[in-house]
């Protein structure tokens, strides 16, 4: 698997590796690798080097009816108040009728 690692990493999967086989004291390898102490224990609990997702593990984004009409009635709201002149049936050729009304 390709690790895409920032410059900034303190902990790669090989700094991991050596977290979890040591067997020095957390404080001793958080100074050795610039590291808190808990990243430490962090890593020495873990069972893998990589990373976990950062994904949400329940995504909120269904709306419900009622959710979907006041957010469909507020989009209207603030485009007509930000292009007062624009309407559907208005001749903006940046904002037609399906840019307009998109939910």
């Amino acid at each position: 698997m390709l690790i895409h690692l920032h410059s900034q990493a303190k902990t790669t999967p090989k700094v991991r590796a050596a977290i979890q086989e040591s067997d020095e004291a957390g404080t001793v390898l958080a100074a050795r690798f610039g590291v808190t102490a808990q990243t430490i224990y962090k890593w020495r609990k873990r069972d893998s080097v990589e990373d976990r997702s950062h994904t949400p593990h329940r995504l909120q984004t269904t709306l419900t009816p009622a959710q979907e009409a006041v957010a469909v009635a507020l989009r209207k709201a603030i485009l007509y108040l930000t292009y007062p002149s624009k309407t559907p049936s208005g001749s903006n050729p940046t904002i037609g009728t399906p840019d307009f009304w998109r939910r």
